[in-house]
């Protein structure tokens, strides 16, 4: 089935789920318009915005769902929304749903995404970090953190492994790691490295799988750093252009 264009016209941009018929699993979330929910179901390339990950994982998907003699589910869950709009109830959806083929988080999800209260505390009542940091840094932002005063979990969440340039990575003086717009790390990269089971053999969860993605080996930055951009509980980042929005890295002078 397709929309006629008389339909196109009066859906103009939606939100769309893509679901997995053999579990009710919804396994991607995107925004269109047109017939592009049929395109994206029916597994067809028109997949210019987004990187060959995304489209790997969620072909595969597709694929073992054509071969159980099924076909993919498929919800739109808004339509008729503004342009302005688009980004935020797409990303809303996707925060919903853990587990996505989706490479990226929502459009500032790590800004605005879910929180507890604590974190929405924090968020607005912390010092801010400085608008115009002087040393050369890279921001990674990390979500899997439990415990945002261990600094030994916040380490290994924040070396460990991310599609990035490795030479500027290695042209940055401090690495800072960011919950949620809070930086609540700062460390000292030695090494940067391929992400491969050779070279982080402490890594638990490196599978060899990871080797076009570099991760690091070093240590927390001095006393002065860390109280320079994270303070006794994390600094938030209000500047615009220092927040993530869908690339967990963030350069800053280098």
């Amino acid at each position: 089935m397709r929309f006629s264009e008389e339909v196109c016209e009066r859906l103009g941009n939606y939100v769309y789920r893509l679901i997995d018929p053999r579990n009710g699993e919804t396994f991607y979330v995107g925004k269109g318009r047109n017939n592009r929910v049929f395109d994206h179901a029916a597994g067809v390339a028109d997949l210019a915005d987004e990187d060959s990950q995304t489209l790997g994982s969620k072909l595969d998907r597709i694929r073992a769902i054509k071969n159980a003699g099924l076909e993919v589910l498929h919800i739109i869950h808004r339509h008729e929304i503004p342009d302005a709009a688009i980004f935020e109830v797409e990303a809303a959806l996707i925060d919903a749903y853990p587990g996505l083929t989706n490479t990226q988080g929502g459009h500032a999800s790590s800004d605005r995404g879910p929180m507890n209260h604590v974190e929405i505390v924090d968020k607005y009542s912390l010092p801010a970090f400085p608008s115009n940091p002087q040393h050369r840094l890279v921001l990674i932002n990390i979500n899997k953190l439990d415990n945002r005063f261990d600094r030994r979990a916040i380490y290994n969440f924040v070396r460990y492994c991310w599609r990035i340039s490795r030479a500027r990575a290695e042209n940055a003086q401090y690495v800072l790691a960011v919950v949620r717009g809070v930086v609540v790390g700062a460390f000292e990269a030695e090494k940067w490295m391929a992400a491969t089971t050779d070279n982080f053999p402490d890594i638990l969860y490196a599978d060899g799988s990871e080797a076009n993605r570099f991760g690091f080996v070093g240590r927390e930055a001095p006393k002065e750093i860390w109280d320079l951009y994270v303070g006794a509980r994390g600094k938030r980042i209000t500047a615009p252009e220092l927040k993530h929005v869908q690339n967990p890295v963030r350069f800053w002078n280098c």
